[in-house]
């Protein structure tokens, strides 16, 4: 076995990289370029039913400490994807199916589709999206988010994961964890979506930095890393028969490290892909299997979940 090897749902990793949705993914030349990296793994945009433009330009701007965004779910559309993840080498690695429909109906006819299409992607439903105009995204709304896990189960029938935004209070951590233990078929928790509704602001034009929602965004890199951590590590300790997918935070094999000892079984990376590319994969590797040989680690398996507290 590899140093690096990593495992979920019983599917093998060369290692636990990948991207998060979102980055790097929208189109196929993109996903071709994921597929050709040293990823161990990747995963297709968050879709809906059909083709969106989302918001208007700028919606993305990278920050000293990360990056801020409000992107709109742009996508091709799930017929698009399915139709890489169709053509999709799965002998070469795993691919994940991101599915973030506008509406119960919608992602219950994607993920159906998924499954009639008898492909080995692994779906996982991204629940940090808003869903309902004037409403919180769905995992912020707890009876919306139980409604969902049981028709999507139902309808689906096979394991998937859930993407989710981050808690920041230890009773949003316990509330949610226990929707989540209802249902066997959650198989994995992402943790986490970007952090909602920061504001960046350039001082010399006095000005945001992005168009839409009069500038706030959702915020990635530096900024999360604390946040993500404590968010994979909570659903950790508090899914036992679950596994976990860390996001947030990551640009060097420290925080894959970090990540890892959390609790996290593969481990996706977002802002430092955006601003670099998908050779930044082979980098990460080389400073987590360094840091790995030096305390002497022989297995991701030996050190996840291995936090230790004072």
């Amino acid at each position: 076995m590899s140093l690096l090897s990593a495992s979920l749902l019983g599917i093998k990793f060369a290692n636990p990289l990948l991207n998060a949705s979102g980055v790097h993914c929208r189109y196929t030349d993109e996903l071709d370029a994921l597929a050709a990296s040293a990823a161990g793994s990747l995963i297709t945009k968050s879709c809906t039913l059909l083709e969106r433009e989302g918001n208007p330009e700028p919606r993305y701007a990278a920050t000293a400490l990360g990056s801020i965004n409000s992107m709109g779910l742009p996508n091709q559309g799930y017929a698009y994807y399915l139709d890489y993840a169709r053509r999709h080498n799965y002998a070469t690695k795993p691919l994940f199916f991101s599915v973030a429909g506008l509406s119960l109906e919608d992602n219950l006819t994607m993920m159906a589709a998924v499954r009639d299409a008898y492909i080995p992607a692994i779906v996982e439903l991204n629940l940090s999206c808003p869903n309902v105009p004037g409403k919180p995204q769905i995992a912020y709304d707890f009876e919306a988010m139980d409604r969902m896990l049981a028709a999507v189960s139902a309808e689906y029938a096979l394991p998937f994961g859930v993407k989710m935004p981050p808690y920041f209070d230890i009773a949003h951590f316990d509330a949610a964890a226990a929707i989540l233990n209802k249902y066997p078929l959650v198989a994995f928790v992402t943790c986490i979506n970007s952090i909602g509704n920061a504001l960046v602001i350039d001082i010399e034009n006095e000005s945001v930095v992005i168009k839409p929602k009069d500038g706030f965004g959702g915020i990635g890199g530096d900024y999360v890393l604390p946040t993500a951590l404590a968010n994979v590590n909570a659903f950790y300790r508090r899914c036992p028969d679950k596994q976990v997918i860390g996001c947030g935070g990551v640009r060097s094999g420290e925080q894959v490290f970090m990540h890892l000892l959390a609790g996290a079984s593969l481990v996706q990376v977002g802002t430092a892909l955006h601003e670099d590319s998908p050779r930044i994969f082979a980098r990460l590797n080389r400073e987590l299997s360094a840091i790995m040989e030096r305390k002497g680690y022989r297995s991701i398996e030996a050190l996840r979940g291995k936090l230790k507290t004072l």
